[in-house]
């Protein structure tokens, strides 16, 4: 499969203006023939876009008929280490997704209208990018569904502080993927919990001995053949789950 290509996603409508300190963010685009959807994917907070993890994964959506788009946030951009607040996060994912929608337009699969287009754009990421996926999802962001990929329910050691305020007001499909010893979703039951509230547009597979990189103890692998591995899960909830686009 050939290389992702290079693209900027403009930030702001406005010429001048800043979020998160840039005014543009950059982004790794794969389309495969005969692409059906669009996944767009974010980085986790202490990793970029061209994290093997991340490359492996969409390589592997790809070659299942899912065009990718990976993007940094702009504190990845700025060369700062602390992650984006919430507001600068959720602008970014909403200029991620318009940058997709306009992509499946000029491709002919979709207009880019503001709303979902003709093609699925799903929206997923590795636990900030898919916190952020979800709260932008949560305040209006027109996606088809969403996919967690390790959902930092709450940080290690701290259950009684879970960030899941938003979670249930969700209406679009959404996948949790989540190791069973992942330090951000112990105790297990914790998640178990907060899917059944979203209700049945929500489903969670669990990932026996996983930590929170989805690594297993003693089976060593490379990143990008671990983030492989789960994009047939994903792409299978992506085909079961029919959309009003």
């Amino acid at each position: 499969m050939s290389a992702d290509a290079e693209l900027r996603i403009r930030l702001a409508d406005e010429p001048g203006a800043l979020v998160g300190g840039v005014d543009s963010v950059g982004a790794l685009y794969g389309r495969p023939a005969e692409a059906w959807a669009t996944l767009v994917v974010a980085h986790g907070a202490g990793t970029g876009m061209e994290h093997p993890f991340l490359e492996g994964f969409a390589q592997a959506v790809q070659a299942l008929g899912v065009a990718t788009l990976r993007f940094d946030f702009a504190y990845r951009e700025a060369g700062r280490r602390f992650p984006d607040r919430p507001p600068a996060a959720v602008a970014t994912w909403r200029a991620a997704v318009r940058t997709a929608a306009e992509l499946a337009a000029a491709a002919g699969r979709g207009a880019a209208s503001g709303t979902v287009p003709a093609e699925p754009v799903w929206a997923s990421g590795k636990s900030f990018g898919g916190r952020m996926a979800s709260m932008a999802a949560a305040e209006g962001m027109a996606v088809s569904g969403l996919v967690m990929l390790g959902y930092p329910l709450h940080a290690p050691g701290k259950p009684e502080k879970p960030r899941d305020e938003h979670l249930p007001a969700l209406q679009v499909p959404i996948l949790f993927l989540q190791g069973r010893n992942d330090p951000f979703a112990v105790p297990n039951d914790q998640l178990d919990d907060v899917v059944g509230r979203i209700g049945p547009n929500a489903s969670l597979e669990w990932i026996d001995a996983a930590n929170h990189s989805f690594e297993i103890k003693g089976r060593k692998r490379p990143a990008a053949e671990i983030g492989a591995a789960l994009a047939a899960s994903v792409v299978a909830f992506m085909r079961a789950r029919p959309t009003d686009a």
